[in-house]
């Protein structure tokens, strides 16, 4: 389930509306975005499945003026540092000058047959921000088939700190819908001037 909107009101009803601890997520979030209005935000929550275990997992984002605000929440069972089950919070504020890439990538079927404003079959979300990246190596070669000199290795770093995936088949198409929304008032945000951005 995914929700979208542009006020502080609608986000904590979202959040309430998600039945996922919503005192919990709506307290952590309210206290990292402060007195900031909101401009957009998507509220998501998925389900996993860990061998026999149901998992539940909810991720709000929240774009203010000057902010990027992630917040996942996680439950977990009773386990060996925990007698009884529990969940865990956490938010993470990101000012809109540090994000540098806003990445959509969109599924679409029949392609040849694609009308503009179809919505996409499946919708992934990339947000960077340069607190997490990840490298892809791989020996490199030169190109005589025969040389077996060592060229070291080649590769290439992503910035990947949110992955959010969403599906008309799993999520329904007012998720997929939303989570365009949202990338679309984020790609817009960090487009903008910083003068603009930060008000100053």
């Amino acid at each position: 389930m995914a929700k979208t909107g542009t006020t502080t009101q609608g986000l904590r009803a979202a959040i309430e509306r998600s039945g996922y601890y919503p005192a919990l997520v709506a307290e952590a979030v309210e206290a990292a975005v402060g007195g900031e209005p909101v401009a957009s935000y998507l509220v998501h929550q998925e389900t996993t499945f860990d061998s026999n275990e149901v998992r539940r997992h909810v991720t709000v984002l929240v774009l203010t003026d000057n902010r990027f605000i992630v917040s996942h929440t996680d439950e977990q069972n009773a386990d060996t540092s925990s007698p009884s089950p529990y969940a865990t919070t956490s938010t993470e504020s990101v000012k809109l000058d540090r994000i540098s890439s806003v990445v959509v990538s969109r599924v679409v079927a029949n392609p040849e047959k694609y009308v503009p404003g179809t919505l996409p079959r499946e919708v992934v979300l990339t947000i960077g921000w340069g607190a997490v990246s990840r490298i892809d190596l791989e020996p490199a070669a030169c190109g005589d088939p025969n040389c077996e000199a060592d060229h070291g290795y080649t590769g290439s770093s992503t910035a990947d700190d949110l992955s959010l995936r969403v599906s008309e088949a799993g999520d329904g198409p007012d998720t997929v819908r939303q989570t365009l929304a949202f990338a679309q008032s984020l790609s817009e945000a960090t487009a903008a001037p910083a003068t603009a951005a930060t008000g100053r």
